[in-house]
């Protein structure tokens, strides 16, 4: 797909910019440049014709499918690991699995930080995509040397003949795992924007390309974890877990080394400042000026002339909301200085209006980014006590033997295929009659469909129990509950990366991504919490609880419904903050200058 061939239609509506690069000896005369503001390799504004586009995106697909690939290898069959070899109870290691998942995504916000305000994405890419490299390595060396034993039986459950891991031996595997999630977890925001930098969202064909981009992100994921699912959790509950471990490893470095195929291709948008000294300093510098009044043009409040604000961003219109903070931005003084002015030293806590509105950009997102960590518990049970309840479960089917994290295939087929679904069956046909649900609308949408694979997951287990004490239910009844979360996260996930990434300003984009992680991240520790107190509760009078060790005498239906439950009231908050909503306004692009070479 060559997107720099437009048809006639497009050709029509996108005016783009005309240059001679300098040095090139005329080769670049008469060649379009991007309008969104990015910048090759030499720091020199992108020939649309030799950069970035779906030459660029694809590789970039492929290096996020071995990524998925590589981190699904450990993650999928991570509580297991804990349960098998590392001998904790179901509670412990689904809450060991849930911390460790959260501390993942946690480190995504300070990789989208660390990309957005000092390194650039490009940078940020290949350094955690080193580290991320280097946690698996170490786990694969680990596991053969010190944890690995051929004995220990992940279908049977068997630890008996498992011995139990030294102190030194859990702080090596620890320290392994916690790298990949540094590595993994820094990296997956920074490189989904960094995927989608790659399409000029001013020039009409590559913005649907760009939108495009962001479902076949999610196609890349499910498909790095199809393999995962059928051929290294396989491995892996055979007992072969160092060779897993070590596929794991090959997969990440032969993404490493893809991405670095790109780096004269890539497109780059230069850093912008650090998005939460903006924060911070807006707000400081709104609360020393709470005595000045607010005046009522906006015309009056301090801004730089031209299409670019501070750090050469794309200027932000002013909007009513958050008045207080409007107060960073009065000029306390305009004989000295006006609106537009740009002098050589700005007068202290005065701050322009996009620096203001990139506070309340932020501000306006963080409502709806509460109301998605609800629906991440949900998607936290996947990797949880899905497992641990297949594990309870009938997983033969003829003399083939399914395993437990295996069943997990048709939440990728239910994600793979709703993207498509979504994509040519639902977007396209009420496009043309301009109907197409909004954003919000679809994230709304997520939320009802997460909510009918928990009662569907609590159903299964109902009837499982019914049944325990004369057959094992067959691990097949799971499917309902895995297509259900799969379909969820297209609308909840592949959405809210694209709703997040829109409403942010383009030196804040990462975040945006960040917060999608985010979610996962504080719907883990959520996850962990809620099984605690589970616990705690349903313990009294000398119970099992509804979690215990052997699962036909504990209640994980209640569980499910308990998850539900929190799903729809979660559901009834969303739709109201949904309808107050109000997003911003962005200014056209234009041309930018040459700066520096990308280092």
């Amino acid at each position: 797909m060559d997107i720099s061939q437009e048809d006639e239609r497009d050709q029509g509506q996108d005016h783009d910019h005309v240059i001679v690069v300098a040095g090139d000896q005329g080769e670049g005369e008469g060649e379009e440049t991007t309008r969104d503001g990015s910048v090759d390799w030499n720091g020199r504004p992108c020939l649309r014709a030799k950069s970035g586009g779906w030459p660029a995106g694809l590789l970039i697909l492929l290096n996020q499918a071995l990524a998925t690939m590589a981190v699904n290898g450990v993650s999928i069959n991570l509580v297991t690991f804990m349960r098998v070899v590392m001998q904790l109870d179901n509670a412990n290691a689904a809450k060991h699995v849930s911390n460790w998942s959260g501390t993942t995504y946690v480190f995504s916000i300070v990789g989208a930080i660390i990309a957005d305000s000092y390194w650039g994405r490009y940078k940020s890419c290949i350094i955690f995509q080193l580290i991320f490299l280097a946690g698996l390595v170490e786990l694969s060396i680990s596991s053969y040397f010190f944890l690995h034993n051929f004995s220990c039986k992940s279908e049977s459950g068997d630890t008996k003949t498992c011995r139990t891991p030294s102190a030194a031996e859990i702080a090596i595997f620890y320290g392994a795992i916690y790298k990949i999630a540094l590595g993994n977890g820094a990296y997956q925001p920074t490189n989904t924007t960094f995927g989608a930098d790659q399409f000029d969202e001013e020039h009409t064909r590559e913005k649907r390309s760009k939108t495009a981009f962001y479902g076949y992100f999610f196609v890349a994921n499910n498909l790095g974890s199809l393999v995962a699912v059928t051929f290294l959790t396989y491995m892996e509950d055979q007992g072969s877990w160092a060779a897993a471990f070590v596929i794991s490893a090959a997969a990440a470095l032969l993404g490493l080394l893809l991405f670095a195929a790109g780096t004269k291709r890539f497109r780059h948008f230069m850093p912008c400042g650090n998005p939460a000294a903006t924060v911070g300093n807006v707000f400081v510098a709104a609360t020393k000026k709470r005595h000045l009044t607010i005046p009522a043009q906006v015309e009056k409040l301090y801004e730089l002339d031209g299409t670019h604000s501070v750090n050469g961003g794309k200027k932000i219109a002013h909007t009513p909301g958050y008045r207080f903070l409007d107060k960073a931005a009065v000029i306390e003084d305009p004989s000295i200085l006006l609106p537009g002015e740009q002098p050589a030293s700005r007068p202290r806590r005065l701050y322009t209006v996009t620096q203001v509105e990139q506070v309340k950009c932020i501000l306006r997102l963080i409502p709806i980014w509460l109301c998605s960590i609800i629906y991440s518990t949900t998607y936290s049970q996947m990797s949880s006590v899905f497992i641990e309840q297949a594990q309870a479960m009938d997983n033969t089917l003829n003399k083939f033997t399914i395993p437990a994290a295996g069943i997990g295939i048709f939440e990728i087929i239910g994600v793979t295929s709703f993207v498509f679904i979504y994509t040519f069956c639902i977007a396209k046909p009420l496009s043309r009659r301009s109907k197409e649900p909004t954003e919000l609308q679809r994230m709304g949408i997520g939320l009802v469909i997460s909510t009918a694979a928990m009662i569907a997951a609590a159903l299964v287990e109902r009837q499982r129990l019914k049944h325990a004490e004369r057959y094992r239910l067959s691990v097949l009844w799971q499917i309902p509950q895995y297509l259900l979360i799969g379909a969820s996260e297209v609308f909840m996930y592949v959405t809210m990366t694209e709703f997040f990434n829109d409403q942010l300003p383009d030196g804040m984009r990462s975040l945006g991504s960040a917060m999608s992680g985010a979610s996962m991240s504080a719907g883990s520790y959520a996850n962990s919490l809620i099984v605690s107190l589970v616990m705690a509760g349903s313990r009294s009078g000398g119970q099992a609880g509804w979690i215990p060790h052997n699962l036909n005498q504990g209640h994980v239906d209640r569980f499910f419904f308990l998850i539900a439950a929190l799903n729809a009231a979660d559901l009834a908050l969303f739709v109201l903050l949904a309808k107050r909503y109000r997003g911003v306004a962005k200014p056209a692009a234009a041309a930018v200058a040459a700066v520096g070479p990308i280092k």
